[in-house]
């Protein structure tokens, strides 16, 4: 296996979590959650992450590791895997983050299941698994194609924290030829009807494809066992072959001496008005509002839920919201153009069986000079299960006697999917609303409009996609416009004028507060976020805990 040839020790001594899972049939070392570390609210810690999902993980196990005292708030539950989830669509909403949220502007997103999660583990309990790197040009999209934003640091800035984290996932594919060309820990999945229908319409355009990469376990991995192909990778995976921060980095986190605080909903971050120094936060817990004092704050909540968090904590410091002198947060809020489309074969192909994202191709990835639009998008297999599958159909206008012929059908189908490239626009943002939820906050509002660059991706994208299901062999095709990835809203920039974080995800004005989410990212690429939103974690983890210290 090449995690052979690539240390399996290594990653071992840095990130024990695969070996702490039970290897008695059971899915979670219960011991470690009984027996894990508890700090009273009076007492300061070292830091208080929010969010413990794809980047809050990460940060809180790696600076466990270094020896902080940290407490991770998660304002949903502690997941058993084998209490919690079940192989049933309907059954696995209670994964998703169903709290009330406003959304408007000339094309509103619809905000659910595919766009993000509730409880330890975040939206990667219930994602595919599938985990692209950016591309070196993600970084530099005004500089090389005059939209967008450059990012404040490089690609070459989070290549060794792509590799470490894939390694740690672990990650399984073929060799990457996009981007930077690169390697991946573990050899690619075998390939199910729904991929072999998209190679082979890929053989017959000239479209390269690629098998993975996705972050589910080709082999035996520390007490992690082989992906079984059950197909219910998005209703959490009871096997745990499926990478989640809750088996890849909180077992560790809790090993080391993390506190992992589960239904704990933070409401606000505390300031000392003098200094301009975070103190801690307010959270609410079983309906009693508390106070966590800490030396540093780092926000991992989600690209609504962080701007919201720091617009609620407004203070006479901060009047607007922490971190918005210049009204930057909540803005550039970015989702991704996600169309799907099916394509009807005579023989069987049942896509359920194998992991939703089985074949890649990103040969549109980039801008092609040739085209009227800016950037691109990439297609993967989406395997959809019955329930959403019955969505796409009935999305057609199909309904009754003919949307029942259509589920009958459902086994000669395969679906692809698109991820386009949506640009940043300042009016796309997360503002409060009028609205109160449960415990009396203003929801967020959500307005988000497209641009007629995104409008022609689509376009683009649906176009070649029923193009390669068409050489595949299909009879009929048929296509839904949906999205997908929220990232975005308080972005990285090398000015306060343009952003929320600066190049080491510091708020600008604030010398203890981080934000470790994909809230951050000024561009999206065609990629799905959960990579290089652990990538930055680990790389914010060495800059808090280096020698040099970036918090005074």
């Amino acid at each position: 296996m090449r995690h052979r040839l690539l240390g399996l020790e290594d990653v071992r001594r840095r990130n024990e979590s695969a070996w702490l899972i039970p290897n008695d049939g059971s899915r979670d070392n219960h011991r470690l959650r009984d027996d894990m570390r508890r700090f009273p609210d009076s007492e300061e810690v070292d830091l208080v992450v929010v969010g413990a999902g794809a980047g809050g993980s990460v940060l809180t196990q790696r600076m466990a590791r270094a020896g902080w005292k940290v407490v991770a708030l998660d304002a949903g539950p502690f997941w058993d895997p084998d209490a919690d989830w079940v192989s049933d669509e309907r059954a696995s909403h209670h994964l998703y983050w169903t709290e009330p949220r406003q959304i408007g502007g000339a094309d509103p997103v619809p905000l659910g299941s595919n766009n993000s999660g509730r409880g330890v583990g975040g939206s990667m309990v219930h994602y595919a698994g599938y985990t692209p790197r950016f591309h070196p040009s993600d970084f530099r999209v005004a500089t090389l194609d005059g939209v967008g934003a450059d990012w404040p640091i490089a690609y070459e800035d989070l290549r060794p924290y792509y590799q470490t984290i894939e390694e740690e996932l672990p990650v399984a594919g073929e060799d990457w030829p996009w981007g930077d060309p690169h390697r991946y820990p573990q050899q690619a999945h075998p390939v199910g009807g729904n991929g072999e229908v998209f190679m082979r319409g890929a053989r017959e355009l000239g479209i390269v494809a690629k098998v993975g990469p996705v972050a589910i376990t080709n082999g035996r991995f520390g007490n992690r066992p082989h992906c079984i192909y059950r197909g219910f990778c998005l209703q959490g995976c009871k096997v745990n072959a499926k990478a989640s921060p809750l088996i890849t980095h909180i077992p560790d986190a809790l090993a080391h001496g993390a506190e992992i605080r589960a239904n704990s909903h933070v409401s606000r971050i505390l300031v000392d008005d003098e200094t301009g120094r975070v103190t801690g936060v307010v959270y609410i817990k079983d309906g009693v509002e508390r106070r966590q004092r800490a030396r540093v704050v780092a926000v991992a909540g989600y690209s609504i839920e962080t701007p919201r968090l720091l617009l609620l904590s407004s203070s006479k410091r901060f009047p607007n919201g922490i971190g918005n002198e210049h009204d930057q947060v909540g803005r550039y809020l970015m989702v991704q153009g996600a169309p799907q489309t099916a394509g009807r074969f005579e023989d069987e192909v049942r896509m359920y069986k194998a992991p939703p994202p089985e074949v890649t191709s990103e040969q549109f990835y980039e801008t092609d000079p040739r085209k009227p639009y800016k950037r691109g998008w990439s297609i993967q297999t989406v395997s959809p299960l019955p329930i959403t599958w019955a969505e796409h159909v009935a999305a057609q206008g199909h309904w009754g006697e003919t949307l029942r012929e259509y589920m009958r059908d459902y086994v000669h189908w395969a679906v692809l999917g698109a991820l386009c490239e949506f640009l940043p626009m300042p009016e796309n943002r997360v503002t409060l609303a009028d609205e109160l939820d449960r415990h009396g906050l203003p929801v967020a509002h959500f307005a988000y409009s497209q641009s007629e660059n995104d409008h022609q991706l689509v376009d683009a994208a649906q176009g070649v996609m029923e193009d390669l299901l068409r050489a595949a062999g299909a009879s009929e095709v048929m296509t839904i416009k949906r999205y997908a990835h929220l990232v975005g809203g308080a972005r990285m920039a090398a000015r306060p004028e343009d952003g929320v974080v600066d190049a080491h995800q510091k708020v600008f004005g604030v010398e203890n507060l981080f934000l470790s989410d994909g809230s951050v990212l000024p561009t999206q690429g065609s990629a799905n976020p959960a990579l290089t939103i652990m990538a930055l974690a680990a790389r914010l983890a060495d800059r808090l805990a280096g020698p040099v210290s970036m918090v005074r």
